[in-house]
């Protein structure tokens, strides 16, 4: 159950329940919750194979009518011009206080940097959502200057990221954490708050992933949930959210007794993940997680590889079928369609008052005598990468 908004402080005690139980090994140098020991395959051949993401992004703000075909951003490491990078809040995509970045990780969007076939050269990406804590309109802030303040400088980080001496990868959490300092010294940014599900994807075949709150994504494959991440939550609607508290409103609470929600980017939950050809990854905000189960996206996912052609996948040792229809370049791709596919079936989940849930199912378990039917409207934010072994 991915839970849903909560106010940037309570007057309350913080309350501090476990995080959802993994079966991982901890660092605890970092306080990360390292679950490297929950991968369920690894690649035994002698060659070791290398991947491409090809990535595509969909979203829809609560309150506005979704188009599959506008509400679209398709990922193209070789361009030299990317769509969202202005501050200003009139080149935000329609996704409300939800937000997201793709970005190849150093200055490597390069014409040059492309195969015979036109096709980028393997590098490792960063990608991510991030949902804007809408409790904060209380106070008269606007949770969407946080959220899309920390997706463009997740994306900024990581265009600039040059390997130290140690040739150290960049690191989900660390780009978290970097995004996050570069926030809360933003002038501009006040106040606010925002979960945030995070990757750095390699081609070696290596994902990593730092999830911070109820946003969240699942790994699949054909006719399996490989991995689906479970929610950050202090209590029922009360993710794990970083913020940007200011001093007044922190002495206010203190004052009441109370303390701030205040969470941080080491607080993440962390895991890593080995691919294989034909891999799908959903990352979303709770907009999709309150409204679809695990099990419903993967329904929606093999059902639009079955429109493509690709029931059960196809036979996924034709890689020229998967890689072909995920091309850089290629107008209605498949990861722009799954994307809006997952994106769509979440808003008209949101909007149907007989269709219960996992938000409706979770009131009914924490308040029985709570009255809750139907899905739960809110914006909607989705990234979607498929894996293709080149």
């Amino acid at each position: 159950m991915r839970a849903s908004r909560a106010l940037p402080f309570s007057l309350l005690p913080l309350l501090s329940l476990p995080t959802p139980t993994l079966t991982c090994r901890v660092t605890p140098l970092l306080n990360l919750r390292d679950t490297s020991q929950c991968s369920l395959y690894s690649t035994t051949s002698q060659v070791t194979p290398t991947f491409s993401y090809r990535l595509a992004a969909s979203y829809t703000g609560k309150g506005q009518r979704f188009d599959p075909k506008l509400d679209t951003y398709t990922f193209n490491p070789l361009s030299l011009r990317s769509r969202f990078t202005s501050p200003s809040k009139s080149h935000r995509p329609n996704s409300g206080q939800d937000a997201f970045f793709i970005a190849s990780v150093g200055p490597s969007a390069s014409p040059e940097n492309k195969d015979q076939n036109g096709n980028p050269h393997p590098q490792p990406l960063a990608f991510g959502v991030a949902d804007g804590v809408g409790g904060w309109t209380e106070s008269g802030v606007d949770p969407a200057d946080f959220s899309h303040g920390l997706c463009r400088y997740m994306k900024e980080y990581a265009q600039n990221y040059t390997s130290p001496p140690t040739k150290s990868p960049l690191l989900p959490g660390s780009l978290i954490r970097s995004a996050y300092d570069t926030v809360t010294k933003d002038p501009s940014i006040h106040a606010g708050g925002s979960t945030a599900v995070v990757a750095v994807a390699s081609p070696n075949g290596s994902v990593e992933v730092a999830n911070l709150g109820d946003s969240g994504f699942v790994q699949l494959r054909p006719g399996n949930i490989q991995y689906a991440s479970e929610p950050q939550i202090h209590a029922f609607n009360t993710p794990y959210q970083l913020s940007l508290i200011p001093a007044e409103m922190m002495e206010r609470s203190k004052a009441f007794g109370g303390e701030p929600l205040h969470d941080y980017p080491e607080d993440a939950a962390v895991s890593r993940h080995d691919v294989r050809h034909g891999d799908v990854f959903v990352f979303a905000s709770d907009g999709v997680w309150d409204n679809l189960t695990p099990g419903d996206v993967l329904y929606v996912i093999e059902k639009v590889m079955g429109q493509r052609g690709l029931g059960g996948w196809g036979n996924l040792l034709d890689h020229g079928g998967l890689a072909g229809q995920t091309e850089v370049g290629r107008e209605g791709s498949l990861q722009e369609k799954l994307a809006a596919a997952v994106a769509g079936e979440a808003k008209a989940a949101s909007m149907d008052g007989k269709r219960d849930g996992p938000f409706a199912m979770e009131v009914r378990r924490y308040y029985p005598g709570e009255e809750w039917s139907g899905g739960k409207v809110d914006d909607i934010c989705v990234v979607v990468g498929v894996v293709v072994e080149v």
